[in-house]
Formats: structure tokens, C-alpha cells, sequence
């Protein structure tokens, strides 16, 4: 039962007694325009986790190039797959709305109080901890919406909120959610999500790109697990549709600046698939929890005009698991999974 300790003179009243659920997404910038790229570009290129780089060699390149260059650029893709409707970014559309969901998937624990923030922008992980402290949330269960762990995403994420602690003199039980992704209920949704959306086409692919961000080559050579995890999501997957190597491949997406990051590339193997003869392909991102630029422009809209310009035919995007049935299925299950000892 929540409690509240009464107030003594000149201090307000002090809430507790409840656990507080915080779902965290990579971030997004709060406009397409470039003052709001910029700003969300810098803070996300300035993190020591996703830039590994000696800040001498690193920060003379993002701020007398990158910062004046990029924003503009990836505003215009921005542009092209923003929620015009609520003008934002369909991450922070469907980060807001599993959190929603997820909130009346407790109702039946009124002392459980769910929320969402972003590593980089806004709403903050600094600011969502402090407001669920202060509604009496003893105990946070910290969710990195990543499947498959990274340092450069599900560490992050930790590193912020431990470092919101550091400034607070009532600190809150912290609790952080694992990798998940070799959990059935995981493996199970993204199966039904491709049979479904394969369901609607009057085609059949002839191969099934599963196409996960990737990181560079020397993080994974320091002992980052995520290629590993990527790679066992993959032959769960394989397994559970009955499917041979060929028919469901592993890429890695996303690469920037020069070094080697892992392979093999998407937009590499799908312009070889084409080549290749292959006419028919699908594309899913069982890595990210929610569509967002990387899946909706990069994959839909880059890799598509890739395959069609290579000689291919016909290609789908199969959507993220997002706000959906499964998609909120997975999350609660993982939730409720955390949560035990508490509630």
C-alpha cells in the first residue's frame, strides 16, 4: 500500500511505498530542423560508449565536421518518416504508447507506476527517475528496449541512470532488465510477426534478410557479446519458421565513420542478392523494439531502392513488433519477469 509521510513544517509530503517501471528507448531529436539535429546529434556522438575514439581525435572531427554537416542531412530523412499528425518521431510515438499499454497491463497493481524516457533527448532518464522518486517509487526497474545487449545501447542506458543517482540524497532501489534475446515469448512474437506480414503479400520471398544495427568490428573484439546474441536470435528464429541458413540471413545495418564494423553489411548483401538473381526478399529488425529512421527510411525506403536498382523485384519491410498485441506481450512478460520479489 502506498504511504505517505506527513510533512513538517515547510516540506511537502513525502510519497513511498511504490515501484516504478521506466522503458527506455535509444532517443530522438524533438524536430527535423537542424538546432534540434544538431542538439540530439551532439548528444549522442558525444557519448564515450557509442564513440569509443580518443576525445583528441574524435571531437576535432564531430565538431569541425559532423556537427556541421550531418543534422541537415538526417533532418531531410527525418522528414520523410516523421508523425506528421503528433509532429514527432514514430520512436517516441510508440515508446509512449507501449508505455501506456503497459500501464493499464497494471491496473491490477495500483502501486505500480510505469513510464518511459529516452538515453539521448528528451523525456530524460535523469528527470523520469527523479519524478518517480518523488511519486514514491522505493524501487525502479530500469528496461534498456534492447533484445540483445550492447554497450553502446543497454550500458548506456545503465550508466545514465546510475549517474542520476549520484545527485540524489533519497536514492531509489535500482533494478536493471537483462538481454532477452533467446526468451521464447521474444522468439515466438517475432515468428508470428513475419508469418502474419507474410500472410498479406501475394508473393513469397525467396530470402529473409534479419537485419540488426551493427557495432564496430573492435567492439566486439573487446569482448561486446552483442554479435553473439544477434546471431543465436537468428537460429532461434530459424528454428521455431523451420528454415534453412539460406532462406534467413543475418545483416548488420547502420555503419558510421571509417572503421570495420560487423559484417556482412545489408546494404551490401542485399545489392549481391540482386545480382545474385534473387528477386523476391523480406527485411525484419529483430533488434529494435520500435520502428524508427533506421528500420522505416534506411530499411524501407534505402534498402528497397538498393535491391529494385540491383535488378531485384519485389521487397517488403516487415514492421517491428512496435505497440502491437506480441510486441506488448514480450514487454509485460520480461516486466513481470524483473518485477518478482517486488510485487
Amino acid at each position: 500500500m502506498t504511504s505517505m509521510i506527513p510533512a513538517v513544517p515547510n516540506h511537502p509530503p513525502v510519497q513511498f511505498g511504490k515501484v516504478g517501471v521506466l522503458l527506455v528507448n535509444l532517443g530522438t531529436p524533438d524536430g527535423t530542423d537542424k538546432v534540434s539535429m544538431r542538439r540530439y546529434l551532439k548528444e549522442f556522438l558525444m557519448d564515450r560508449r557509442v564513440i569509443e575514439w580518443s576525445r583528441f581525435l574524435w571531437y576535432p572531427i564531430l565538431f569541425g565536421i559532423v556537427l556541421n554537416t550531418r543534422p541537415a542531412k538526417v533532418g531531410k530523412a527525418y522528414e520523410t518518416i516523421w508523425n506528421k499528425d503528433l509532429d514527432e518521431s514514430y520512436l517516441r510515438t510508440y515508446t509512449r504508447n507501449q508505455s501506456d499499454l503497459m500501464a493499464k497491463a497494471f491496473a491490477d497493481l495500483p502501486n505500480v507506476r510505469v513510464d518511459w524516457a529516452m538515453r539521448y533527448g528528451q523525456p530524460s532518464i535523469r528527470s523520469k527517475i527523479d519524478e518517480l522518486q518523488k511519486d514514491g517509487c522505493e524501487k525502479i526497474l530500469l528496461f534498456p528496449l534492447y533484445p540483445q545487449y550492447a554497450a553502446a545501447t543497454t550500458a548506456t542506458v545503465n550508466d545514465e541512470a546510475f549517474k542520476a543517482l549520484l545527485k540524489m540524497r533519497w536514492q531509489p532501489a535500482l533494478r536493471t532488465v537483462p538481454r532477452y534475446h533467446d526468451d521464447p515469448v521474444y522468439i515466438d512474437a517475432l515468428a508470428n510477426s513475419i508469418t502474419s506480414h507474410l500472410a498479406t503479400l501475394d508473393w513469397e520471398p525467396e530470402v529473409v534478410l534479419t537485419s540488426f544495427h551493427g557495432i564496430p568490428k573492435s567492439y566486439f573484439m573487446k569482448g561486446d557479446p552483442y554479435h553473439c546474441q544477434c546471431h543465436k536470435t537468428a537460429r532461434l528464429l530459424r528454428e521455431r519458421l523451420g528454415w534453412s541458413k539460406e532462406k534467413l540471413q543475418v545483416t548488420f545495418q547502420s555503419r558510421f565513420g571509417p572503421e570495420e564494423w560487423l559484417q556482412p553489411y545489408t546494404d551490401k548483401t542485399v545489392e549481391k542478392l540482386a545480382q545474385e538473381g534473387i528477386k523476391r526478399i523480406a527485411v525484419i529488425n529483430p533488434g529494435f523494439v520500435s520502428d524508427c529512421l533506421e528500420t522505416l527510411e534506411e530499411m524501407a525506403v534505402e534498402a528497397n531502392e538498393i535491391f529494385h536498382h540491383a535488378g531485384g523485384e519485389k521487397f517488403a519491410h516487415i514492421p517491428c513488433l512496435n505497440d502491437s498485441a506480441d510486441g506488448m506481450r514480450v514487454l509485460e512478460h520480461v516486466v513481470r519477469r524483473e518485477l518478482q520479489g517486488w510485487v
